[in-house]
């Protein structure tokens, strides 16, 4: 009876504060797995200079459609999307859902093939694919992705379902972002349902469980340890926690700083330690 742990790193490869955090966290121990940006503009400095030093990390794709441009090399192969991507989640859920507009998921389906083949071509052996403000979740995109992932032997699929739970600090709670991400919440965990039905019709494999999703732009060592806390009566599950770290070389402290010193947490890892888990990547 085990219970797994994967601390995620999403981002890597967007820029070089993004892949010193990587870096940084992955000398530290607890930071295992990050998903890279095919299109970011660190990509060649996170493929160079990072995984190199990191041989334990497992990387995943972080498929994106949402900002930067598109590395198709014709980018007339492709209709309904443009070059340059400037899209959200709410545009692209609207697009995918439109049952007459199947041109745009065969579109994002170049692109995200486009970006699997880059990664590959850099010889990362790729753990799992997920995806830049959870895109892939819209169900449409999602059996695009897991029918790539079928091509391209990737076994794992990130799926999105959080188990909602409350931590100590009032002031997260007041912050106006917390609202905004309990209806994220509530729409990813539906997708996840359907989602996790399109995992076994491809007989690939994914989390249980996700811890990123309600704390969004918010996260810390209090809510991941939360997270995995109100899992502990739960056995063989895989639990993934996603942050956005950044180490900036200029000393600046935001969010992403402050999801940067999760992977420095020697007291966090141990403490996750004695819930049970073992830490690992999507290649357990």
């Amino acid at each position: 009876m085990t219970k797994k742990f994967i601390l995620n790193a999403d981002d890597f490869g967007m820029n070089s504060a993004f892949n010193t955090a990587v870096l940084e966290g992955c000398k530290s121990g607890i930071l295992k797995s990050a998903s890279i940006v095919a299109n970011g503009e660190g990509y060649d400095d996170a493929v160079k200079r990072v995984i190199p030093e990191c041989q334990n990390l497992g990387i995943g794709v972080h498929l994106n459609i949402i900002e930067g441009k598109s590395i198709l090399n014709n980018i007339d192969e492709i209709s309904d999307i443009n070059r340059d991507f400037i899209n959200s989640f709410p545009k692209l859920l609207i697009k995918s859902l439109n049952f007459y507009n199947k041109n745009f998921i065969k579109d994002v389906e170049y692109e995200f093939k486009a970006q699997i083949e880059k990664v590959l071509s850099s010889g990362i052996n790729i753990t799992h694919l997920d995806s830049h403000v959870h895109v892939h979740a819209i169900p449409p995109i999602f059996e695009v992705v897991c029918k790539l992932a079928k091509e391209y032997n990737i076994k794992q699929v990130r799926t999105q379902f959080e188990k909602p739970y409350l931590i100590p600090d009032i002031y997260i709670h007041l912050n106006k972002k917390y609202p905004v991400n309990l209806i994220k919440i509530a729409l990813l965990n539906t997708f996840s349902t359907i989602n996790k039905k399109t995992i076994k019709k491809y007989n690939l494999e994914t989390n249980d469980y996700l811890i990123g999703v309600g704390y969004t732009s918010m996260m810390n060592n209090m809510t991941v340890s939360y997270g995995l806390n109100i899992l502990k009566n739960k056995e063989n599950i895989v639990a993934e926690a996603l942050i956005h770290p950044c180490r900036y070389e200029d000393g600046i402290i935001d969010n992403h700083f402050t999801e940067y010193q999760i992977t420095q947490s020697e007291k966090l890892k141990t403490a996750i330690e004695n819930m049970g888990y073992e830490i690992g990547n999507y290649s357990f």
